[in-house]
């Protein structure tokens, strides 16, 4: 359900807020009730008329005609003064649209973010620039601020069909709109996972070298979405193979080399990674809560970086890993074990290093600004660990 204001077309006073129905007919008959006149026609502020209820979007400002040309409003900056007598109210203008809101809504449910802090009473960055109706400029996607806004004053996550999710997981990173980023990423596995056989029997060691024996080495070779739970895959070549969603559980990939292969959003939970060559691994989103990456070496000797944004490594062991440069970005790595690992120019932005042990790690040049590190342990660490490292 959309609200809308509604004004005399011309005026700029006494505005009637009214909720947007199925048909711009009943959207006109409610602004003749509510403002005492015989609507006919509907403009927004620029002057463009409205001929269907789908141009209209929640908050719009509108105003209402007699079937007479748009008059604009004899005060132009009437919205600045009208929103200074609520002071909890404000305007944002993204990208260009004009969205109106309360200081409560935008700093109540996330007062930690970006975006709150613009607002709190003791901001702790500077304001946004405003526009000529004192509306707050911020250079991002409206389309996909819509949602999050939404979000933030119910609670609820709303996409219209029209609306990628993709595009409003990353607004909310932008935004620092930490909750919603879980939500947003399960709703993107949903659309892209590819239906599972829950009575599917899992592939055994064998099959898997079978299926490498067969496979010329100009071939890609594919275990997308398999059942490969339990397996034991230790000290196989697996380079460059697609594992995109497969469910690898409980398996054993100790010594594997696994270096350029995909394993976004698989699942790893509780596997055995010890000493497994993960060169240029794509990791995106993949589950490896509780597996075991003890020495593991992601540290490509060609640059490549490994991509392990957004994963789950909470209450992994990554002891004495090389885990120079590896993407972390907003990854879950609470209660990890980091001891002794190279993290030399590693992106841990936004991750939450929550209770970790990264005791004699070297973190020389690495990215923790936003990063969550209550808790975190940097006993006897190689290098220190600069403040500038790790604020927002």
């Amino acid at each position: 359900m959309r609200r809308v204001i509604i004004f005399r077309n011309g005026s700029a006073v006494d505005g009637k807020v009214v909720l947007v129905t199925n048909s711009l007919q009943e959207l006109l008959r409610i602004s003749s009730q509510k403002l005492q006149l015989k609507a006919k026609l509907l403009f927004t502020p620029q002057g463009g008329e409205i001929d269907d209820i789908a141009l209209i979007r929640d908050d719009d400002i509108l105003y209402v005609s007699e079937g007479e040309p748009f008059k604009a409003p004899l005060d132009i900056n009437f919205r600045q003064r009208s929103f200074a007598s609520h002071s909890d109210w404000i305007l944002l203008n993204i990208g260009g649209r004009l969205f109106s809101t309360t200081k409560s809504t935008i700093i109540t449910k996330e007062p930690d973010s970006m975006i709150a802090r613009m607002f709190s009473s003791e901001p702790l960055m500077c304001p946004s620039p405003q526009d000529a109706n004192g509306a707050y400029l911020i250079d991002r996607s409206p389309t996909y601020f819509e949602p999050i806004l939404g979000y933030l004053r119910h609670g609820e996550l709303i996409l219209d069909k029209n609306v990628n999710p993709q595009g409003v997981l990353e607004e909310a990173k932008f935004y620092g709109i930490l909750s919603l980023i879980p939500i947003l990423e399960s709703i993107i596995a949903s659309e892209e996972s590819p239906p599972t056989d829950p009575n599917c029997i899992p592939l055994t060691r064998q099959d898997v070298i079978k299926a490498l024996i067969s496979t010329t080495s100009s071939s890609e070779l594919r275990f997308q979405g398999v059942n490969l739970m339990g397996a034991d895959l230790s000290r196989l070549d697996l380079r460059n193979i697609n594992f995109k969603y497969a469910n690898l559980q409980g398996a054993c990939l100790r010594g594997a080399n696994l270096s350029y292969s995909c394993l976004e959003r698989a699942d790893l939970s509780g596997a055995n990674m010890e000493g497994a060559v993960l060169h240029s691994v794509k990791m995106v989103c993949a589950n490896l809560e509780g597996a075991v990456l003890k020495g593991a070496n992601m540290e490509d000797p060609l640059g490549n970086r490994t991509n392990m944004e957004g994963v789950n490594l909470k209450a992994a062991n990554l002891e004495g890993s090389q885990m120079a440069g590896v993407n972390l970005r907003v990854a879950k790595l609470k209660n990890a074990n980091l001891q002794n690992c190279d993290l030399r120019g590693t992106i841990l932005a936004g991750a939450d290093l929550e209770n970790c042990d990264l005791s004699g790690s070297d973190l020389h040049e690495a990215n923790l600004r936003g990063a969550n590190l209550k808790g975190a342990s940097f006993e006897l660490m190689l290098t220190p660990l600069h403040m500038a490292q790790a604020i927002r």
